[in-house]
């Protein structure tokens, strides 16, 4: 085998990797390359999307990713960072060498068929692995996190305030459709029956195929680490555990990334900007070709301005010659903080690996800058840490609603937020996107109903233990439902007449006291589940096809990367909640679209059960060379098991638990994990989908840390 590195290759039952080596520089080395090994096709279609040039493989479905990648200049902003990282912190820059050497030792591997089971994609496409440079990591991250604060919320924010007016923004004010959330929770040891503290959780992502997180057992030694890592960033960054201390994160929801309206001009010299103080400057400008596998190359020019690069639109405005029903052209520029400060926190990523208290990750939390995330940790000695971590710009408050006018002052940052810190409650902590630590952070957060029932779920025991908490994991109840379930209370059955004298028919009257009856839970195999969601689908396309809300069906021409969050029915569909409890809904007779929408569904009912239709979707860069029938799925979007369909668009789930995680700080041993698919990103592996049964009933894997229990792969 190639390579120079000193170090060992274990694994366990699950094929999950478990390396050791001489020191940390080599185990950097070593945990780059297996994971080369384990997901090379991952890895090479992460590295193209960091640097926009997926398209050229993977076709027109890619470009719109891949003019977004260009025009916020993701590759040149992690090249950036990796240059200060050199100078401020050469020894965390030489790990992230390593790292790279060891991913392009196992490319190399891949490329000269020196491995079992190279993905067969590459064959599809007729692709070979690429080389990493040292900066790629960085661009993985930065293209992984660069929609995780929801920018483009603030696009749907002023369409809303454009068409309904700036009061009805907060009618739609929930998770949107491209954000990221998790559960996490602390139990102290005055609350667990060994004395120790546990924290468990799972992050919720887009459910990708290979898995957007790695088990792996990083060990040296300075150090003996568990944890959940990236593929392409080395060590573990989220979700750890060192033996003596265990930390975790979810999404704070907190508001990073800004939107300028600029004015832009073409001179003979190039592209200038007016800023705030009435002057014209000369802004960078750079035109790329972008090679779109079966079509011509597309021309793609980058402008950036003072506050950041233009992402929408330009000197002639949006590219279908639109302005969005403004003047001068649309042009928008994004400002966020590892472009303006050349920091992307991975300072912080050695830190957490040499950790052995919450003092030390409270430190290293210190260095963290993006995505910003609440933290949670505790250690053996009965420590515990609740904290935002990440850097957020002071502003002034119209900067978070939407774009603000480039050329006006005031609207500058003036240097960053303290992160908030938090305690615990009755010896817990909970964090699940709602308004906690970060709420001076945010503008829009989850809503409650997941912290809640967590909350409630934990206060039903004094004493926990590891072994109980994948039943929180499981929660099914859906809390969200009760406001259509009080609309439906309220309407007269068969034997009465409503306001306008017309009774429900029997079979919507059948349906209305069955969903009365029902017990609120997700489950895959209710019937009353389907039955619920089939009449929330009803009901918010009624609700979207009102009048008053027809302007926002026709959103600016932005373009198409954007749209998701622009369009109704999904917002609708997330905001049904706020809508139903709202005094006055622009004069909509709600009861009156609740009614018809029941006897729709009453008349067509869902034959089977919610898991017949709430199934998994999982993003995959390609197609499946053989068609995979995804499981069905219980939970939803406000669940404790959230698994999130699109009410009114459709029941399946492209979102969910990317992980679960247990970490008991009594024995490390006794911690759990596990993941949608597997250890191994290669189709036709055992270890590719070994692990999806377990996530499905709820149930987690050992965390393996005894190396004599470990299978070695080899030494290398």
């Amino acid at each position: 085998m190639r390579g120079t590195v000193a170090g060992e290759i274990f694994r366990d039952a699950w094929g999950i990797p478990h390396l050791r080596a001489g020191g940390v520089r080599e185990l950097a080395r070593l945990q780059g390359r297996v994971t080369a090994l384990d997901r090379a096709w991952q890895l090479e279609v992460e590295r193209h999307r960091a640097q926009g040039t997926s398209a050229s493989f993977l076709g027109p479905q890619a470009l719109p990713w891949d003019r977004l990648a260009r025009r916020a200049r993701l590759a040149d902003t992690a090249r950036r960072c990796f240059t200060a990282l050199e100078r401020q912190d050469p020894e965390t820059a030489d790990w992230v060498r390593a790292y790279v050497d060891g991913v392009n030792e196992g490319l190399d591997a891949v490329r000269a068929g020196e491995h079992e089971g190279t993905a067969p994609e590459f064959t599809r496409v007729g692709l070979e692995p690429g080389r990493w440079e040292p900066w790629t990591p960085l661009g993985l991250w930065l293209a992984t996190h660069i929609l995780f604060a929801g920018f483009p919320a603030k696009l749907w924010r002023a369409h809303v305030a454009e068409h309904l007016g700036p009061d009805a923004v907060g009618l739609f004010a929930a998770d949107g459709p491209g954000t990221s959330g998790s559960n996490g929770w602390l139990v102290s040891g005055d609350r667990t029956v060994t004395g120790r503290a546990v924290i468990a959780g799972d992050p919720h992502r887009f459910i990708e195929d290979p898995g957007v997180y790695q088990q792996i057992h990083l060990s040296c030694p300075e150090f003996d680490v568990v944890g959940l890592a990236v593929p392409g960033v080395p060590g573990i960054a989220h979700f750890g555990h060192t033996g003596t201390v265990a930390w975790a994160i979810t999404n704070a929801m907190a508001d990073y990334q800004d939107l300028y309206r600029e004015r832009l001009r073409r001179t003979g010299a190039g592209v200038e900007a007016l800023g705030p103080d009435g002057t014209w400057r000369r802004a960078a400008r750079h035109t790329y070709s972008v090679e779109v596998a079966g079509q011509e190359p597309v021309e793609v020019e980058v402008i950036e301005t003072d506050r950041g690069p233009v992402v929408i639109g330009g000197p002639e405005g949006l590219e279908d010659g639109g302005t969005a029903g403004t003047a001068p052209p649309v042009a928008l520029a994004l400002r966020y903080p590892p472009r303006v400060t050349g920091d992307l926190g991975f300072s912080a990523l050695l830190p957490l690996l040499r950790a052995r208290r919450v003092g030390d990750v409270d430190r290293a939390a210190d260095r963290w800058a993006e995505p910003v995330n609440v933290l949670q940790a505790a250690d053996t000695e009965g420590g515990t840490l609740h904290r935002v971590a990440g850097r957020v710009p002071l502003r002034a408050r119209a900067n978070g609603q939407g774009p603000v006018p480039a050329w006006e002052p005031g609207y500058e940052w003036r240097g960053w937020h303290e992160p908030p810190r938090a305690g615990l409650a009755d010896g817990v902590a909970v964090m699940a996107n709602q308004r906690g630590p970060s709420a001076p952070l945010g503008v829009e957060f989850a809503p409650p109903h997941r912290a809640d029932r967590i909350t409630a779920l934990l206060a039903g025991r004094r004493q926990w233990s590891a072994d109980g908490m994948p039943a929180i994991h499981m929660d099914t109840h859906l809390a969200s439902a009760a406001p259509l379930l009080d609309l439906l209370a309220a309407l007269p059955g068969d034997a009465d007449g409503d306001d306008s004298g017309e009774p429900l028919s029997a079979p919507a009257t059948a349906l209305r006291d069955r969903l009365l009856r029902w017990n609120r839970r997700m489950d895959a195999g209710s019937a009353d589940a389907a039955a619920f969601a089939a009449l929330r689908g009803a009901l918010v396309r009624r609700l979207a096809a009102e009048p008053v809300f027809a302007p926002l069906a026709t959103p600016p021409a932005y373009p198409e990367v954007y749209l998701p969050w622009l369009a109704p029915v999904p917002r609708i569909g997330h905001a049904l909640e706020h809508l139903l409890a709202a005094d006055d809904l622009f004069g909509i007779d709600r009861p009156a679209a609740a009614r018809a929408a029941l006897e729709e569904v009453a008349a067509r009912p869902p034959a089977g059960t919610w898991g017949d239709t709430h199934r998994l979707a999982p993003w995959r860069a390609l197609p499946p060379g053989q068609p995979v029938e995804e499981p069905g799925l219980s939970g939803d979007h406000d669940c404790v098991l959230c698994t999130s369909p699109v009410p009114g668009v459709t029941d399946l789930a492209a979102r969910g638990p990317a992980a679960r995680y247990v970490w008991d700080l009594a024995r490390r041993e006794d911690s759990r994990w596990v993941v949608p698919f597997g250890a191994s990103g290669t189709p036709g592996s055992p270890h590719h989908r070994d692990q999806q049964p377990l996530w499905l009933a709820g149930d987690l894997v050992p965390v393996v840390t005894d190396w004599t229990q470990l299978h070695k792969e080899s030494d290398v």
